[in-house]
């Protein structure tokens, strides 16, 4: 269920002073949530920024988010340079880190300024306003704006000195007033004062940069919006990443461990230990962070859902499945907590269920992201997976999702709806899921799988192994080869050279029906001959008598006798029905057969993948 849209508004708007909001800063009263990314301004920008505030210009609205809310609390830290500090803030920055970090840098801290060059190398700056130029009638704010090396040197290309601005004394001379001293500049001017012996011209410049430029840092107000503190923590997140747009996106991942570290759980170390155990499988290795979180979701807003159920809720007041973003920001550390290690051990229990359908890599599979619903239905049966039933209904639904190509793209719904649908057919023999209803193979689909960019062309490379398919050469199972890490793959039964040479229509030639798994020793034997003349070097070099080829032929349903004839038609007739049994075998669903093969050209069908070129 949505949460119905506030009644009120989520902020309210002031202007604050560039002082106090700095002063903030200083304090510690206003931080950055942790999920915010580094300071990354250069130089260019901070000078920038520095003539907008002394001329007056708009520097764009900050945004502040109110702390003490019930729903939302994310971790704060404080903004880079400022000390660290001693209690909670009262805001988070959640647009106007650049800005009020650069500012606070060059004009409150009285630190040198860590920043980039604009080939993004870390330099070190001071930065000033050259009283004169600033004043000049005809001159250019930009030029007055001035940054120093960290020695307050200007130098040459050589790299010998030929100013430096190291002492207060230097400043005076040069008229050159640093922009730490903007907030306090009365000290500055009394030193700069007493250097010129109160000169009157002295006295006159200063006192019309102050009226001109200094006042006008001080006079800044910043129009600043303050979201409210009850603003639920999905809408916080949804609003930072809005205002972000030129910055990196934040995963889901990060703002969420940002929300778990305010409440002292480091969401990070227990992934890492987690990730570190998965990745020790194969097929475990691509999980991601997002995919561990969203079988989480989708497994608390089932456990939602029931208990809403069982408490006879009205239908509209009962929640629904989702692992969308905002789902996952919803999580609380207790769900999470309580979930995690049954996730983990879902996935596990996936990777071995795949393993059973000739899975063994994460290169096989056919979607990784149908790995998040598959886990998820593991973690909430348990034990009830252990029967055959139950792995010959989940195989089935397994299946259809690869065969129909149904995870390609907005998987979250149908995720949600695997969940209760897969789980109630197998332990209560509930109605068909809808993944198996929908999932459709049409024949002429055979034609246009040629690479593995397709999911259905990996799920039928692994059919035929789980049919029993041996390697040409060895005769092994090609289980037993890839425990041993052979390279397996799928490649050319009519070599793509002979294929050519006989004119074979490309469509026919580079499908997956002129295709079979083999490692790679085996299809180097294969080469470009015609099949006749390779299967009688296979007989010679591995020694396999003419009987037991043809066995280990059937296995891929390949008819030896049209092999041995070069008979390309007659096999690629009767090896598209028989790959079409075992496709309606998996699904356990029939469909509709089409007219007899007919030449096809590869430009006929769209979707045109990239194109695998093997001997």
């Amino acid at each position: 269920m949505e949460h119905s849209l506030p009644k009120e508004s989520t902020f309210t708007s002031d202007k604050i002073g560039l002082s106090n909001l700095l002063g903030s800063i200083h304090t510690g009263s206003i931080q950055l949530p942790d999920f915010q990314r580094g300071w990354v301004w250069d130089d260019e920008h901070i000078r920038d920024l520095i003539e907008s505030i002394s001329l007056s210009y708009p520097m764009g609205t900050i945004m502040l988010l109110e702390m003490g809310g019930k729903t939302t609390h994310f971790k704060p830290r404080a903004i880079d340079g400022a000390p660290e500090p001693k209690d909670e803030p009262e805001q988070l920055i959640l647009d106007g880190q650049q800005r009020l970090t650069s500012l606070y840098q060059a004009i409150f801290s009285y630190g040198v300024v860590n920043t980039r060059d604009s080939r993004k190398k870390p330099i070190k700056r001071w930065y000033y306003i050259d009283m004169r130029k600033a004043l000049s009638a005809n001159g250019d704010r930009s030029d007055a704006i001035i940054s120093l090396a960290e020695d307050r040197a200007v130098r040459n290309f050589r790299g010998d000195v030929q100013e430096d601005y190291d002492s207060s004394e230097k400043e005076y001379l040069n008229c050159l007033f640093p922009l730490n001293q903007v907030f306090n500049s009365s000290a500055w001017r009394h030193g700069f004062n007493e250097y010129w012996d109160h000169s009157p011209e002295r006295v006159r410049l200063f006192d019309q940069f102050e009226s001109e430029v200094i006042d006008r840092f001080k006079g800044y107000l910043v129009p600043v919006i303050f979201v409210k503190k009850n603003t639920p923590k999905e809408a916080v997140c949804q609003v930072f990443e809005k205002v972000n747009t030129g910055g990196v996106s934040l995963t889901v991942f990060e703002l969420l461990t940002a929300s778990f570290a305010a409440q002292n759980y480091s969401l990070r170390e227990d992934w890492e230990s987690r990730a570190g155990q998965l990745r020790k499988n194969r097929l475990l290795a691509a999980v991601q962070n997002t995919d561990f979180l969203q079988a989480i979701a989708l497994l608390v807003t089932y456990t939602k859902q029931l208990e809403a159920v069982n408490r006879n809720e009205r239908e509209e007041n009962i929640p629904g499945i989702s692992c969308k973003r905002k789902e996952i920001l919803r999580l609380t550390v207790d769900d999470y907590k309580y979930w995690a290690g049954k996730v983990e051990k879902g996935f596990i229990e996936a990777s071995r269920f795949l393993y059973r359908q000739y899975f063994f890599t994460q290169r096989d599979l056919p979607y990784r992201t149908q790995l998040v619903p598959l886990a998820a239905i593991f973690a909430w049966l348990g034990p009830a997976l252990e029967t055959d039933n139950a792995q010959t209904k989940l195989a089935q639904w397994f299946w259809c999702g690869i065969l129909g190509e149904l995870y390609g793209s907005s998987v979250e719904s149908r995720f949600a709806r695997d969940l209760p649908e897969v789980t109630g057919w197998i332990k209560t023999n509930q109605s068909l899921p809808k993944t198996i209803e929908d999932a459709n193979f049409s024949p002429s689909r055979l034609y246009t799988l040629r690479t593995r960019n397709s999911a259905a062309y990996k799920g039928i490379h692994a059919l035929l192994m789980r049919q029993g398919c041996l390697d040409f050469r060895t005769g092994l199972t090609m289980q037993e080869q890839a425990y041993f890490e052979d390279n397996i793959d799928i490649h050319h039964i009519f070599p793509y050279d002979w294929c050519e040479k006989n004119q074979i229509p490309a469509g026919q030639r580079d499908c997956i029906i002129n295709k079979t798994p083999l490692s790679a020793r085996s299809n180097r034997i294969i080469g470009g001959n015609a099949p006749s003349v390779y299967l009688e070097a296979i007989q010679k070099n591995a020694e396999i008598p003419a009987k037991r080829l043809d066995e280990i032929l059937c296995s891929h349903l390949i008819t030896p006798s049209h092999l041995r004839q070069n008979d390309f038609t007659a096999f690629f007739k009767l090896r598209e029905t028989q790959l079409l049994d075992i496709i309606e075998k998996a699904m356990g669903k029939s469909m509709m057969r089409e007219a007899a093969s007919q030449p096809v050209d590869l430009e006929d069908y769209e979707g045109n993948e990239t194109q695998e070129v093997f001997a």
